[in-house]
């Protein structure tokens, strides 16, 4: 049962405009420290996320839903409990909500700003995103995987109980069974045997490296264009231009104390 206190709305906390201290105003010596432990481009990516979502803007209910959500996750019963937790963490109840509302502000300016843009993305990208289910085993011997593709064809035992017999890959644990997995993660080779093969057919066993393959596709899942889809594109392109921002502002920090013009 859920604590009374969590029952209560929560309260929101209108968020104060942003401090505008930049990565670059921060001391030389800072600045070598974050380089040193490798938390300068972390840092400089969030600034820059920042900065383009902080004027995205967030109902009060939705706020309100986010943080009553965080303190059910966490066993926070009432404001004190909330608030020696934060202490804990180091964060003000500002600083909670912000990263509380964070993914929210990024689909949404993702949406805004490369919404028009996510079918043209998928366009591009639909042989990637087209997935397959297929039946795999594979083995070092070539005249194992020949006996075995022939069993199959002579339907003397099926693929799925081969697969767990003699497969010397993970697929022995899945009885063959690989997917729904994108057709480009397969090994070239295979996916372009995939790719020109009808669902149930059995390939003929080829050589990849040290291994040979018996396989057949199982079931070809064509990408299709929809919200969901939509929404994945429109994010791949937010990620895509943040590591542009991201690379262009790094570029412009000095990378040796001595190149920092004391103020």
């Amino acid at each position: 049962m859920v604590n009374a206190a969590l029952q209560a709305p929560a309260k929101h906390i209108p968020l104060a405009p942003m401090n505008r201290t930049s990565v670059q105003d921060l001391p030389a010596t800072s600045l070598a420290l974050l380089r040193r432990h490798n938390l300068l481009t972390p840092l400089v990516r969030a600034e820059v996320i920042a900065e383009a979502v902080e004027g995205i803007a967030i109902e009060p209910a939705q706020a309100t839903e986010l943080l009553e959500a965080y303190r059910e996750r966490n066993q926070l019963q009432d404001p004190q409990q909330l608030h020696e937790h934060l202490r804990q963490i180091s964060f003000s109840e500002q600083d909670l909500q912000w990263q509380l509302e964070l993914s929210l502000r990024i689909q949404a300016f993702s949406q805004r700003e490369f919404g028009q843009k996510a079918e043209a993305r998928f366009l591009a990208r639909k042989e990637q995103l087209d997935r397959v289910v297929y039946s795999l085993l594979r083995v070092r011997d070539p005249l194992l995987a020949q006996e075995l593709y022939l069993r199959i064809v002579g339907r003397e035992a099926n693929f799925a109980d081969l697969a767990a017999q003699y497969a010397e890959g993970p697929e022995r644990d899945t009885k063959g069974i690989v997917g729904p997995v994108p057709l480009t993660q397969a090994h070239p080779a295979l996916a372009e045997r995939l790719r020109t093969n009808r669902p149930g057919q059995l390939i003929e066993p080829f050589q990849i490296s040290e291994w040979w393959l018996v396989t057949r596709l199982e079931r070809y899942e064509p990408a299709r264009f929809n919200e969901a889809v939509a929404e994945q594109m429109a994010s791949e392109l937010f990620q895509e231009w943040i590591q542009e921002v991201m690379s262009s502002k790094i570029s412009k920090i000095p990378l040796e104390l001595g190149e920092i013009t004391p103020t």
